[in-house]
Parts: structure tokens; sequence; C-alpha cells
């Protein structure tokens, strides 16, 4: 049977993704906790701003490298969590074949180093498994209402492969997988121009410009906070027993987007108009998590408001856009780790075979 490392102990977790916008936020709380992190990343959604607070830490390690491309780890992991892939429709949609193989392949080559060391593994998947729902909340029984040829299909369908790859994994005893499905989460550290509807809405209020919703506006959406959700993950992968099926990590608050777009302008003295745009194709009218399994199984559960969340996520905005019109930092050569020697010298960094 697979065994899962002592609760408790100092361990090594490898969290690819690491530089991204959840994922940066994991490596904090981890470290938190006094374990050890290696964060991979290829850089293609992730930012090195997001972890240059934690270049210096002991305990910290960054490797650039796409998991498409990761074979092998020189290195002894005790847990693996996965949330190496973009997940916004502008950028999952921009090389659609690259976010397919990226939940494939990219996962495949994760769950291998996963059998190799013994070592726990989280998926990140997502609310998209179930497309646009004919369910409302969603419950993880739910089978989803997916357009397996679409423009999202390489993200939704690849999502879903990946949760087939994990489960096979778990059933043949070889690797303990657990899956978490996440829904719409915010909060610092989301790219400016990911094309989220919380960010879309903050950039364009504090810059002046027209709030851009699509559709009526009346499509709802559920939204957690970056913190709650990273209590959720950790919960799930410390749990034990594995549940041995996926979990809904997210807030079942539910508002529309009119609703969100008028708590932005509340918060925000702007002068911006509300423009609407046509809906596009595939995109989920209702989205909202039943969460009752991760209460059940996890003690999970958000406290982070929809106001209190949005006024440190505008707040953080803010600050980031002022930034941008000051001189830029001298940024981390691509290459280094945190201790500013390449990570092409043997012994300073953790090397992943091609």
């Amino acid at each position: 049977m697979l065994q899962r490392t002592e609760r408790g102990k100092t361990k090594t977790i490898l969290v690819a993704g690491g530089a991204g916008f959840v994922g940066s936020h994991l490596c904090d709380a981890l470290l938190a906790r006094g374990h050890r992190v290696i964060a991979v990343d290829c850089f293609l959604t992730g930012s090195e701003a997001n972890v240059r607070p934690l270049l210096n830490h002991p305990n910290f390690r960054l490797i650039e490298r796409d998991i498409c491309e990761v074979k092998s780890l020189d290195e002894a992991v005790d847990e693996i969590y996965n949330l190496a892939c973009a997940a916004s429709p502008p950028h999952y949609q921009a090389d659609p074949v690259h976010t397919m193989m990226t939940c494939v392949v990219g996962t495949g080559n994760l769950l291998a180093l996963a059998e190799k060391h013994g070592a726990s593994f989280l998926q990140a998947s997502t609310s998209e498994v179930y497309g646009d729902p004919e369910e409302h909340p969603q419950r993880e029984d739910y089978r989803g209402s997916v357009n397996c040829t679409g423009p999202r299909a390489c993200y939704d369908e690849g999502k879903r492969a990946a949760e087939a790859l994990c489960f096979d994994m778990l059933r043949a005893e070889r690797v303990d997988a657990r899956v978490v499905r996440i829904f719409n989460t915010y909060g610092p550290r989301m790219q400016p121009n990911d094309g989220r509807i919380v960010s879309n809405l903050i950039v364009q209020a504090l810059s002046g410009k027209p709030l851009t919703i699509y559709g009526t506006g009346e499509q709802t959406r559920s939204f957690c906070y970056v913190s709650d959700l990273v209590a959720g993950l950790i919960a799930l992968m410390e749990v034990n027993p594995n549940p041995g099926q996926p979990v809904n990590i997210g807030n079942p608050g539910e508002f529309t987007i009119n609703e969100l777009a008028e708590m932005v302008v509340a918060m925000v003295p702007t002068d911006s108009s509300i423009v609407y745009n046509p809906l596009p194709k595939d995109d989920p009218q209702r989205r909202r998590p039943d969460i009752s399994r991760a209460k059940e199984l996890l003690g999970w559960e958000p406290k982070v408001p929809l106001a209190e969340g949005l006024r440190h996520t505008i707040d953080w905005f803010a600050a980031s856009l002022a930034d941008e019109a000051k001189p830029a930092r001298r940024a981390v050569p691509a290459g280094l780790n945190g201790h500013g020697k390449s990570k092409d010298q043997p012994g300073v960094s953790l090397p992943l075979g091609a």
C-alpha cells in the first residue's frame, strides 16, 4: 500500500508552477511551515517578481524548466503540487497544443517523479471540467457539459485527462495522487493582463478605462481569495487517508458579473463607464461550487468575504501599477537561483534531466 509522509515532519516539496499567482502563495505558506520548497516554472505565465522575496531563503530553490521537459530530479522529494498550466483563456488559448501537452505530458512526467520518489501528489484541476454546467451548484459527481472540440477544450479536456491519469495511478497503487477542482480564485500577484474578470475590472477602474463585461453581465461566478485556496490545497495534501475522489475548493458565494463590477466601482474612485461585449464561445453561464465534500473530509471552508478580498487585491494592483512608472529593478538573470549562481553549476541547484 502507498505510504504517506508523517504529518508534521519537515518535508522537501516540489511546486510546479511555483512562480505563478497561486503557486507563489503556496510556496510562501509551505516555507512558513518550515518545509524545503523547490519551485519549477517556465515563466510562460509565472513571474520572477512573485518569488523575488524568496530567492535568498535558505530553504527555497527556483528552477526554470517546462514540466513537459522534466524527466528526472536529482533530489528526493516528499510531495509534489502540480499547478503548472496557464489558467486564463487568453493565455491557454494562445498556444492550445502546448496547453494540452502541459496537462497530459507534463502531468505524466510529474506523476512519474512522484512514483520514483514515493511522493504524494496533488493535481490542480479546475471547475472548467464541468464546462457550461447543467447542474447547479456543481458537485464532484457531476460529469460536466464540455465542448471537446471548442476553443476552450485544450484546457477543459486537458485537465480532465490529467485527472484520469491521476486516478489511474492511484488505483494501480503507484502514486498517492489527490485531485482538487479549483474554482475562480483572485488576490495579489494576479497578472494585470491575464484576462480574468477580477483583474480586468480592477485594472480598468484604476486606469480610468471603461469596464469591460462580456455578455449581459448576469452570468454568475464564485470568487475564492487566494489564502483560502492555499489552505485548502494543503489540507487536501495532508489529509489521511487519501479521499480517492476529486474535491472542490472554492467559495460558494455567488455573484453576477454586474454585481462584481458595482463592488469594484464602489471601491475604486473612477468615472469609468461599463461596456458590454459579446460573450466568448462556451463561456459558462453559472459557476458555484458545492463544497460539502471539502467540509466533511478536510474540515475546510473559505474565511475571506469578497469585499475584504477585493480591498486587498485592489490595494496590491494600485501599488503594482504605480511601480510600473518607476525605474525597473534589476531582475535576477535567467538561470540563476537564490544564491546568485547558475543552476548549471554542480552542487548549487537541483538539476532536472531533459
